[in-house]
């Protein structure tokens, strides 16, 4: 079962495998990304830094498509991470159901005028994703780590 979606730039890092992983038990992390499931060298830096006893699957977004709904029927605890909203409405699109959107991380660059929180920046092409994903139904959270205050991200940006 996929016990949380992530959307977070760095992917696999300290928050996630110090913060998310332990407190959710989750067996396996699942990165979705067109770019690193082509990319060698940010493969092999993902599964170092992947800990121990927990399996790591990367695969791009058709391939995704067609995994998730066998994950969500397994006993397997899978935290999915992905890299941008981009990837988040592509699962939409293909007609993948994501109940909850943990927004982790998505940091400063050319072009993000809106910050809400300490790690979350956006531009005008983001909050037109965050919308058109809360419209597909998926509740929009915004939370770091597990011990943070979840922030409503919606109501941010409205």
């Amino acid at each position: 079962m996929v016990i949380l979606y992530r959307v977070d730039d760095r992917l696999v890092h300290g928050q996630v495998v110090e913060g998310w992983v332990p407190h959710l038990q989750a067996e396996e992390l699942a990165v979705v990304s067109d770019e690193i499931a082509g990319d060698e060298m940010r493969r092999a830096i993902m599964r170092f830094a992947t800990p121990e006893g927990v399996d790591l699957k990367l695969m791009t977004v058709a391939e995704a498509a067609v995994y998730l709904p066998e994950a969500e029927k397994s006993p397997r605890k899978v935290l999915l991470l992905l890299p941008g909203l981009a990837e988040a409405l592509a699962l939409v699109n293909k007609g993948f159901k994501i109940p909850t959107l943990n927004i982790g991380g998505m940091h400063y660059s050319a072009g993000k005028n809106l910050s809400i929180g300490k790690a979350i920046f956006l531009n005008n092409e983001d909050c037109a994703a965050l919308k058109a994903l809360a419209a597909a139904g998926i509740n929009i959270e915004g939370r770091g780590v597990p011990s943070d205050t979840p922030m409503d991200l919606m109501a941010a940006i409205a």
